[in-house]
């Protein structure tokens, strides 16, 4: 396996995987981290094993930024999701003058002319940050406890179960990978899965059982 080639294949796999914690931690920080967990693949990958090299990677790399984030106690919040927030609060405020009442997120999508989820996604940032600040109670030495001080992040590193579950995503047809990948490694919506396969949301929601039941009848055979 020639390395630098397996660098740039698994390029993408790292991006797709720190995507969603970017809003909350420095892309380039998050990068370095699924850098490190991609050359801890690459040092430790037999190429006996049953399974492709990204397969066997995406473990090694989840697990450094994971382990990033749990150690990183500066939570950050990027330049444009602060844009946008304020845009938000700026909408909310003027539409809610305009209906007498608070605004519904799909009232405040229309007027806005941006994605519900882009706005959700704005709230949860919010309420994510706000939330790990908060004060809890003090400790037996009188110091005080910030909920952020309580919350784990579960790594997990190389297990059998999950190398079987990723050989057998493997073997699925193209558009059913992609499916899952999008739903469950990039966090897509279905609606914004429907419009990347060219299917219904109903199609999606309908193939995503279909694909969930195979693999874990693969899985217990």
């Amino acid at each position: 396996m020639e390395t630098d080639q397996a660098v740039v294949d698994c390029e993408k796999l790292v991006y797709s995987i720190i995507r969603r914690f970017c809003p909350y931690y420095d892309k380039d920080d998050l990068y370095q981290a699924g850098m490190l967990g991609l050359s801890k693949a690459l040092h430790n990958y037999n190429q006996a094993y049953d399974n492709q090299f990204s397969t066997y990677a995406y473990t090694y790399i989840w697990g450094e930024v994971l382990s990033f984030v749990r150690e990183d106690k500066n939570i950050k919040i990027s330049k444009d999701m602060i844009r946008l927030s304020r845009r938000i609060d700026k909408g909310r405020e003027v539409l809610a003058q305009k209906l007498m009442r608070t605004p519904t997120v799909t009232e405040l999508s229309l007027f806005l002319e941006i994605p519900e989820e882009s706005i959700l996604m704005s709230d949860q940032t919010k309420n994510f940050v706000l939330s790990l600040d908060a004060t809890l109670n003090e400790d037996n030495d009188g110091k005080e406890i910030a909920l952020l001080d309580t919350v784990s992040f579960e790594e997990k590193k190389y297990d059998a179960d999950i190398q079987d579950l990723y050989t057998e995503l493997a073997k699925l047809p193209e558009e059913e990978r992609k499916l899952i990948e999008y739903r469950y490694f990039d966090d897509k919506t279905q609606s914004e899965i429907s419009h990347d396969l060219g299917m219904s949301q109903v199609q999606v929601s309908r193939s995503e059982n279909k694909i969930l039941t195979k693999l874990q009848h693969r899985l217990v055979a």
